[in-house]
């Protein structure tokens, strides 16, 4: 099992114009690809303006496979180009992690 673990930071102010942007045009797109996230998490403390998600993989072929045919469909171009547009993103960082074999995720 990969976990794609996200952390996105937004501009001061913008997290629900952001999230909004999200729910209505790359949400539909990012599940039909990559199913549902294990995680949708906005940070309450800590690093501000920021939230996590976490996808799921089989492995490293799977995530390949499934981001490819996400990227290709014209649903998720629009909504890159509409949250490139908005430009509320600040930073982005991905970590690619396996569970632990004492603490393996249900899925």
């Amino acid at each position: 099992m990969l976990l794609d673990h996200r952390t996105y930071e937004v501009k001061p102010g913008t997290m629900a114009k952001h999230l909004k942007l999200y729910e209505e045009y790359g949400l539909a797109a990012q599940k039909r690809h990559l199913g549902e996230p294990l995680a949708y998490l906005i940070t309450e403390t800590g690093p501000v303006n920021t939230y996590v998600h976490i996808w799921v993989y089989k492995d490293a072929a799977d995530r390949a496979t499934r981001r490819a045919a996400m990227q290709a469909d014209p649903a998720w171009q629009t909504y890159l180009a509409k949250s490139a547009e908005a430009g509320y993103l600040i930073k982005q960082t991905n970590q690619l992690m396996t569970p632990a074999a004492f603490a393996p995720i249900a899925r």
